[in-house]
Formats: C-alpha cells, sequence, structure tokens
C-alpha cells in the first residue's frame, strides 16, 4: 500500500516539473511576441511608454503588460491613450493566454492581423480610436469567449463578418465610425446575449433586419448615420430594455405606432432626427418617463402636438425642430404648459415648423435650467412675453422669423447669460431696452427686419463680448453712440443698414480693428468719412452708399490693405478720385451718383469695368474705354516757357546734372553688386529687411531641435525670436536638394511684390555664407500661431485643441479665396500656387488664414506664358490636390489651383483626405460627395464635428449644400468646367452673410 501511495507522489511530481518546464517554455514565446510587437510599434516620445520593455526586468514588469499570478503569462496588455503608431504584429496571436488586448485611443494603422483569432482565451478587444484599416477578420469568430469588439473610429472597410454570429458570449459590438459597407446582418439576431451593439456612421444600406428584435438583453442600439431605408420593423418594439435607440441621418419612413413609447419603460435617449419620418407624434411618447433625450427633428412629422410631457421629469432636451408640426387651433401652444414640470429641461427647439398663436405667458415657468430656447421661423404672434426674463440661464434665445408686434420686453435684461439673442424678421416696434446693456455675455444680436425705433441706446457699449449685431431695416434714429463703435470685440459684423440714422460717423470707429464688415448704408449720416476708419485694419467690407456724406475719400484710407468691397455710392462726396485705390485688394468698388471730378485711375480694380461703378459723376474723365467717360482734356503748355533763353540754361544744365547722376549712380550699383556676391540677386535690397546668419543662429538657439515646428521636402522650419521684430517661422533651405535653390528663388520672387492679408508675409529672404563657408539660405517669414489647417482639420490623438466649428471652417473657405482670387486676377504678371493643400494654410492668432509655400508657384505673363524657371521642373503638386490633368502634362494654369481648392473644401466639409484609404477603384473625394448630393444625403458625408452648431439648423444646412456645390464645382474634371475664383468668393460672400440674417 506504502509503495503504491509512493509510486503516485513520484508520478504527480514528474507531472509537475513536466508542467513547469512547458510554462516555462510558453513564457519564452511570450517574451519573444512581445519583443515582435515592440517592433512594429512607433514611440514617438523615445524613451517613452515602452522603454521598460527591454531585458533589464521580467516582461511582465514592463508597463502595460499584466500576467497571472499562478503561470507568468500575459494576460492583459494595456497600451491605451500612449500616443503610440505603428501596426500591430501577427505575433500577437502566441500570446495564448490574453485576456484583454487594449490598445484604444493611438494612431496605430495597417490591418487587424487574422493571426488575432487565435486568441481563444480573448474576452476583450478594445481598438478604438486608432487608424485600422482594411477588413473586419472575420477569425474573430474563433475567440468563442469573446464578450467586447469594440473597434470603432477607425478606417475598416467591408462588411461585419456573418460569423460573428457564433459568439455565444459576446455582449458589446461597437463598429461606429468606419467605412464599413453592406447591410446589418441577420445573422446578429442569433447572439442573444448581445447588449450593445452601435454600428453609426458607416455606409451601411438595407433595412433594420427583424431579427435584431430577438436581443432580448440590448440595452444600447446605435444604427445613426447611415444610409438605412425602409420603415423600423415592427420587431423592434419589442426590446423592452433599450435605453439607447439612434436611427438618426437615416432613410427611414413610416410613422411612429400609436403604443411607440409604452414599449421603451427604461428609454434615455432616443434620436430620430432626419429621417422621413410622417405622421403625427403619438401621445405615448408621454409614457418614457425614463427619457433625457427626445429628437425628432428633421423630418416630416405633421398636426397638432398633443403629448402631454409633465411625467417626463428627467427630460433634458427636446428637438422638435424642422418638421411641419401645428394645426392652427387657439390652443396651439398649450402643449407648452406640461412642459413646465420637466424641471431638468435644458434644450427646447420647436424651430421650423408651422406653430401658430401665441407664446403664453408661463413659458416663464419652464425649467430654470433652460439654455437653449429655439422658436424660430413658426407663424408665432402677439407680443413676446415679459417673463420670459425668468429664464436666466438661457445662453440662446432664438425667436426671428414669426409675427411678433409689440416692443422687446425689458426684462430681457435679466438673462445675463444669453449669448445669441434673435429677433429678426418679426413685426416688433417700440425702442431697443435701455437694459439690453446686461447682456454682459452676449456674442450676437440680430433685431434685423423689424419696426423698432427710437435711438440705439448707448448702453449697448456694455456688451463687451459682443462680435455680430444686425440692426438693418428697422425705423431707428437719431446718432450712432459713439459706445458701440468702442465695443472692440465686434469682428463678424456691425449692420446697421436701412434705418434713420443721422449725424457724423464717429471718430471712435476706428477702434473696431477686429471688424470685417460695416454697413451703415441707406440712413441719414453727413459730414465726412473720419480718417480714423484706416484703423479697422480687418475690414474687408465697407458699405457707406445712400447717406449725406461728404468731402473726399480719406488719404488714410490708403493703409486698409484688406478691403475687398468698398460702396460710397450715392453720397456728396467729392474731390479727385485717389490713386492709392488701384493698390487695394478691392473685388468690388462703387462711386457712383457723388460729385467726384478728374481723372479717373486706370490700374487695379479700375482696369476692370465689372469691378468699378461711377455713374452719375459728371465730373469724370478717363478711365478705361468701357467706362465710357469722356476724354481728359489735354493740358496745354505755355509757350513762353520755352522761348526763354534763361529757361532753356536752366533746362539743358538740369538734364546734364540728371544725366551725370544717373551714370554715378549706374556705375555704383554695379560696382556693388560685384562686392555683394553672396547678397541674394533677384530681389532689390530694399524690399525686405536685413538679417544676418548669425542673428539667424541666435534667434533659433542654434536651430535647436526644440524650436523646430515643421520639415519639409525642401527644408526644415524653426521657429525663432528676432530682436526687431519678434515671433518669426525660419525655413532654412536643405541645399543637398537640387531642387532647393529653385524653390527659394520662386518663394522669394513671387512673394517679393505681393502683398494680402491672407498671404504669409515674408520678413526676408538671406542667402549668405555660415560660419564655415558653406552656402546659406533661408526664408523669414511671420510667426503664425495657431499652425496650420492641416493639425486642424486631422488632429492627433495627443493634440489638445478646441473644435473647429463650422463658422471657422467657412471663415477659412472665405479667406483662402480671396488670397487665390488676388492671386490669379489682381497680380501683375499672375501667380499660380501649384501646391494648395491643407499644410501649406496658417492661422494667425485671430485664425485668420494665410496661404503660404510658393515654393513650386509659377508666375504667368501674357506676352510669356509660364515662367518655367520659376520652381523645380516636373513637380506638380501634391497627390490628391494636383489636378488632374498635370498628370497628362498639361501646362500649370489657375485652374489647377482652382481644382486643389475645390478638393480642400471638401476635405474640411468632410474631414477626409483626397488621400483617404477608402478612395480606390475610381472613387474619389469628388464622387463621394457628388453622390451624396445626388441622393440628398450630404449629412452623411460630412464631418459631423461641423453638425455641432448652435445655428439655426435650416441656416446650417444650406449654408452646407452651397459650399458643397462650390466644392464640386472647383473640382470638375474638366478644366473649362470649373469656377473662376472671383465668382467663388462672390458665393462664398453670400452664404457669409445669409448665414447671419
Amino acid at each position: 500500500m506504502m509503495s503504491f501511495w509512493l509510486v503516485l507522489q513520484q508520478l504527480a511530481l514528474l507531472i509537475l516539473i513536466i508542467t513547469t518546464d512547458a510554462l516555462n517554455n510558453n513564457n519564452e514565446s511570450d517574451h519573444a511576441a512581445l519583443l515582435a510587437m515592440k517592433s512594429k510599434i512607433l514611440d514617438p516620445f523615445g524613451g517613452g511608454a515602452l522603454s521598460s520593455w527591454n531585458e533589464s526586468s521580467h516582461f511582465c514588469n514592463w508597463e502595460g503588460v499584466v500576467c497571472g499570478k499562478r503561470h507568468k503569462r500575459v494576460t492583459i496588455i494595456h497600451l491605451s491613450s500612449l500616443g503610440l503608431s505603428g501596426t500591430l504584429s501577427p505575433h500577437v496571436g502566441n500570446l495564448t493566454f490574453l485576456r484583454r488586448l487594449l490598445l484604444n485611443n493611438n494612431t496605430f494603422h495597417g490591418e487587424i492581423p487574422n493571426e488575432i483569432g487565435g486568441l481563444y482565451r480573448l474576452k476583450a478587444l478594445v481598438l478604438r480610436r486608432n487608424s485600422f484599416q482594411g477588413r473586419i477578420p472575420s477569425s474573430l469568430s474563433r475567440c468563442s469567449n469573446l464578450m467586447n469588439i469594440s473597434i470603432g473610429f477607425n478606417n475598416l472597410v467591408g462588411t461585419i463578418p456573418e460569423e460573428f454570429s457564433s459568439l455565444s458570449m459576446l455582449k458589446e459590438i461597437s463598429v461606429h465610425y468606419n467605412n464599413l459597407t453592406g447591410g446589418i446582418p441577420k445573422s446578429l439576431g442569433n447572439i442573444t446575449s448581445l447588449e450593445e451593439f452601435s454600428a453609426a456612421y458607416n455606409h451601411f444600406a438595407g433595412t433594420i433586419p427583424n431579427n435584431l428584435g430577438q436581443l432580448k438583453n440590448l440595452v444600447f442600439l446605435g444604427l445613426a448615420g447611415n444610409q438605412i431605408s425602409g420603415m423600423i420593423p415592427s420587431s423592434l418594439y419589442n426590446l423592452s430594455n433599450l435605453n439607447f435607440l439612434s436611427l438618426s441621418f437615416n432613410h427611414l419612413h413610416g410613422s411612429l405606432p400609436p403604443y411607440f413609447g409604452n414599449m421603451f419603460p427604461h428609454l434615455k435617449i432616443l434620436q430620430l432626427h432626419y429621417n422621413n419620418f410622417t405622421g403625427q407624434l403619438p401621445n405615448s411618447i408621454g409614457n418614457l418617463t425614463k427619457a433625457k433625450t427626445l429628437a425628432f427633428s428633421g423630418n416630416e412629422f405633421s398636426g397638432k402636438l398633443t403629448v402631454d410631457f409633465r411625467k417626463l421629469v428627467n427630460l433634458r432636451r427636446l428637438y422638435l425642430d424642422s418638421n411641419n408640426l401645428g394645426s392652427g387651433d387657439f390652443d396651439e401652444m398649450h402643449f407648452l404648459e406640461s412642459l413646465t414640470n420637466c424641471n431638468s429641461l435644458e434644450v427646447l427647439n420647436i424651430h421650423g415648423n408651422q406653430f401658430r398663436g401665441v407664446l403664453p405667458d408661463f413659458v416663464g415657468n419652464l425649467s430654470s435650467n433652460l439654455y437653449c430656447f429655439g422658436f424660430s421661423s413658426n407663424q408665432l404672434q402677439g407680443r413676446i412675453p415679459p417673463t420670459i426674463g425668468n429664464l436666466v440661464n438661457l445662453s440662446l434665445l432664438g425667436l426671428s422669423y414669426n409675427r411678433f408686434t409689440g416692443p422687446i420686453p425689458s426684462t430681457i435684461g435679466k438673462l445675463q447669460k444669453l449669448q445669441r439673442f434673435v429677433l429678426q424678421g418679426n413685426q416688433l416696434s417700440g425702442t431697443i431696452p435701455v437694459s439690453i446693456g446686461n447682456l454682459s455675455l452676449i456674442i450676437g444680436l440680430y433685431f434685423s427686419n423689424n419696426n423698432l425705433e427710437g435711438t440705439i441706446p448707448s448702453s449697448i457699449g456694455n456688451c463687451k463680448r459682443l462680435i455680430a449685431l444686425n440692426l438693418e431695416q428697422n425705423n431707428l434714429s437719431g446718432t450712432i453712440p459713439k459706445e458701440l463703435f468702442q465695443v472692440s470685440s465686434l469682428s463678424i459684423f456691425l449692420d446697421l443698414s436701412d434705418n434713420n440714422l443721422s449725424g457724423p460717423l464717429p471718430s471712435e470707429i476706428g477702434e473696431l480693428k477686429s471688424l470685417v464688415a460695416l454697413d451703415i448704408s441707406n440712413n441719414n449720416l453727413s459730414g465726412e468719412i473720419p480718417g480714423s476708419v484706416s484703423s479697422c485694419t480687418s475690414l474687408e467690407s465697407l458699405f457707406l452708399q445712400g447717406n449725406m456724406l461728404q468731402g473726399s475719400i480719406p488719404n488714410s484710407m490708403e493703409f486698409m490693405r484688406g478691403l475687398q468691397f468698398l460702396d460710397l455710392s450715392s453720397n456728396n462726396l467729392s474731390g479727385q478720385i485717389p490713386t492709392f485705390l488701384e493698390k487695394l485688394s478691392l473685388i468690388n468698388l462703387n462711386l457712383s451718383f457723388n460729385d467726384f471730378n478728374g481723372e479717373l485711375p486706370l490700374h487695379g480694380t479700375f482696369a476692370n469695368s465689372s469691378s468699378v461703378s461711377v455713374y452719375g459723376n459728371d465730373k469724370l474723365c478717363g478711365g478705361i474705354p468701357s467706362l465710357q467717360l469722356p476724354r481728359c482734356p489735354v493740358k496745354k503748355l505755355n509757350r513762353n516757357f520755352f522761348f526763354s533763353s534763361k529757361r532753356i540754361y536752366a533746362i539743358v544744365g538740369a538734364s546734364i546734372l540728371g544725366i551725370l547722376i544717373l551714370i554715378s549712380s549706374l556705375v555704383f550699383y554695379l560696382r556693388k553688386r560685384k562686392r555683394e556676391s553672396t547678397t541674394l540677386k533677384l530681389l532689390p535690397k530694399e524690399s525686405f529687411v536685413q538679417i544676418s546668419y548669425g542673428e539667424l543662429l541666435n534667434a533659433t538657439d542654434e536651430f535647436s531641435s526644440s524650436n523646430l515646428i515643421g520639415a519639409g521636402g525642401f527644408g526644415f522650419v524653426y521657429r525663432g525670436v528676432l530682436d526687431q521684430i519678434g515671433d518669426v517661422a525660419i525655413k532654412v533651405l536643405n541645399l543637398v536638394n537640387p531642387g532647393a535653390t529653385r524653390s527659394f528663388i520662386a518663394e522669394c520672387k513671387a512673394l517679393k511684390s505681393i502683398r494680402h492679408r491672407n498671404l504669409v508675409k515674408i520678413v526676408t529672404c538671406c542667402s549668405s555664407i555660415d560660419f564655415q563657408g558653406n552656402e546659406f539660405k533661408a526664408l523669414v517669414y511671420e510667426f503664425m500661431m495657431n499652425g496650420n489647417l492641416e493639425k486642424w482639420l486631422h488632429p492627433s490623438q495627443n493634440t489638445s485643441r478646441s473644435e473647429f466649428n463650422l463658422l471657422q471652417r467657412l471663415r477659412v473657405a472665405i479667406d483662402v479665396a480671396f488670397a487665390l482670387d488676388y492671386l490669379h486676377n489682381q497680380c501683375e504678371p499672375t501667380v499660380i500656387h501649384c501646391d494648395l493643400k491643407p499644410s501649406n494654410i496658417l492661422l494667425d492668432q485671430q485664425m485668420v488664414s494665410h496661404v503660404g509655400d510658393f515654393g513650386l508657384a509659377r508666375l504667368y505673363h501674357p506676352e510669356m506664358g509660364i515662367s518655367h524657371h520659376s520652381s523645380s521642373m516636373g513637380v506638380i503638386g501634391t497627390v490628391g490636390y494636383a489636378a488632374p490633368e498635370y498628370g497628362i502634362g498639361s501646362e500649370m494654369s489657375i485652374k489647377g489651383d482652382v481644382y486643389s481648392y475645390g478638393v480642400l473644401l471638401l476635405e474640411m466639409l468632410t474631414g477626409k483626405r483626397p488621400t483617404d484609404l477608402m478612395f480606390v477603384n475610381g472613387l474619389n473625394i469628388h464622387n463621394f460627395v457628388g453622390q451624396a448630393l445626388a441622393k440628398n444625403a450630404v449629412e452623411l458625408v460630412l464631418d459631423q464635428a461641423i453638425l455641432k452648431s448652435d445655428i439655426v439648423i435650416s441656416q446650417r444646412d444650406n449654408c452646407l449644400i452651397a459650399l458643397v456645390k462650390i466644392g464640386l464645382a472647383c473640382s470638375e474634371e474638366l478644366p473649362q468646367n470649373r469656377m473662376c475664383m472671383t465668382d467663388v468668393v462672390r458665393e462664398l460672400q453670400h452664404i457669409n452673410k445669409a448665414m447671419f440674417k
């Protein structure tokens, strides 16, 4: 008996030894797999996240690696949010004890390796927010223990594998924000353990499968932003555990059944907006007692709103905008009373419906948490109830385009958190209340197209954050208070046109240094245009027509270099038209119906009869023939002057002296040129500030890597500080590259004479010898605080940057269009940029855009054609942005720049680079957006960040559609079909103005 137990013990010991040896061997395989993974990972911080992955410690002690306590095998890899890039090695499939692979919030790319299917113990695969490409590997279906597949926010293509239906333990499938296609697999209905299915913002088509109704445990269903059509299947109403249901931005239709709200007792978020739903909103919506967000916007719901909301005590956001709701009944707005019981309500938006009747006094009893009150574009009438002043947390109050009458209630001054107040397009009367000055946080006031009267209250000067003010088309009178012009924050526009304002323009107008557009036309202003207007250095549009202004055009306006539109027509201005107007970047100049005299200038905007108007100035002469002005009289000289002997001697003596001076100057110049062989020959020395190599060395801390802010094919860009200038960007040419010198010459030559608000300003071109006797070339530019457009459109994972909204993108589009229009149509010779792309568009501290990098620029002379020597031959721009005709050897042209601009605009709208991996097999960004436009589904291809806007939705959508059309028209394949930049600028100006009406 004893011998039996002894044998058994020895056998157990032998098994333990064999097992231990096997585990030790497998430990080695884990070690090798981790090192193979490390070899494919790029760590931008050098000795950062993966610095511990070395032989000095056991791999179980490496950062992000967790091992089992008993067998010392890798069970978890947790490398989230470390700024890592590179690819995922197939050797990850050798980590057979791995249970969790967490690589989210990095920039990994490449395909998800098929070998990952060998991890049969894997429970969680979390790869979201990377740049993985290719298809979802069907081999994942072999990971029978998988509970969580989270691969959203990548660039994955193809379909959801049908094989996933075998994963009986799966609880979460998150594939949102990819480029997946096909339909929603019916087989998913077999995964009865599934609790979350998130597939939003892909390209899924077809209908919602009935089988999804079998997922009784489902609590999250997100299918927004696809191309799903049909009706909501009745089986979906069996998902009683849902707390999140999002079907927005699809093509669903039909009506909601009367029992809809009774089927989802746990629902917190319901998003059905932007589909094609019809019919009346069912009363049972009032039974969604857990609801926090209800979004029905952008459908075709109609009829009377009879939902009783009083039981929805958790409701925070109610979106009913952009439908056809309304019946015209006397108690039309009675539903608002039930909303007074929703004490958590923050957003109430019924904009763009057919609601009639009056706004009842009990709106003042709505939630004190309400910050968005959107009632614009309905048919509401009567007065604005003073009780609205009780909603003290409002930041947006939209009541525009209704039929409101009576005064603006003075209680509006109690809304001290208000940021946008929109009242235009009503029939309001009375005066603007003095209490408007209490709105210290207000950024936008829109009171146009009403019957307001009286004076503009001086208290408006207290609105120190105001960026846009629109009071046009009212009956306002009196003088413009100087306090208004002291609101230095005004930047987007100030519109006081079509009123009865009188008196002079206050000299304080010069304090509006950030203002882009000023319109005070069609009033009764008198006096002269103050010279201080030249201090409005950001002004692009100035409209003063239809007043009684007198005197001459101030000479100080010569310094308003950014001015694009100037209208001084129908005034009493006199004197000669100053020649400095030729030098301004004017797109349109209207001087009609004044009393100007003398000879009309010939150059600049005066050379284009479609850009200038001078009708009704009977004393003008000259100008280009198409303006049909009389010839200027020839000045007769006094014959006696020439026949005076003294004068003859004087003339001859002066002529001889002039010739001698000219000869001596020429000799001096030639000698000086010979001596200064290392200076830049292509530019006159006085064109730029003179800066030595030593100064640049000191400015950049000896070209320290800590000052390096960029690198390109022809050199490196450093940030530096020069004593006499301040912050600058210094592009040091890499002269080893044979094209660098040609690029240097091209850029200096292109930028030496052009000056425009939306072009990068070059400080100097430096060509000299460094301290070792080597040739040195550099370009010094003004420094742009906000970097380039590329970083705003495609920020890296570890970049902290505020959201890039629609208004900012529109501003960029306008700025770049102005720059190109100037280069193409207002420069002599014409400048063709040849390399327009986001990385070459820089943003200053005020987010004004500046086009830069003219290293590939070509100059076009009508007589000589394109100056091929101005850049390296064969370089045609950047793939994706270069015009298709360049690829077949066509000559560079301004139409090529237009193509690049179109692609750039589409990139700003979609958030997708033209080189995105989805653009294969003939699909490009132009076709991609064009197909969406043809299907009335533009919103599905847009960058979602620009849809998150406080702008009235109808205005936003109209703006986006118009921008998409411009982008498509500019990026047409055939050059002759593309827009010209002058037309682009004009269309963008219309869009910009419409956005703020």
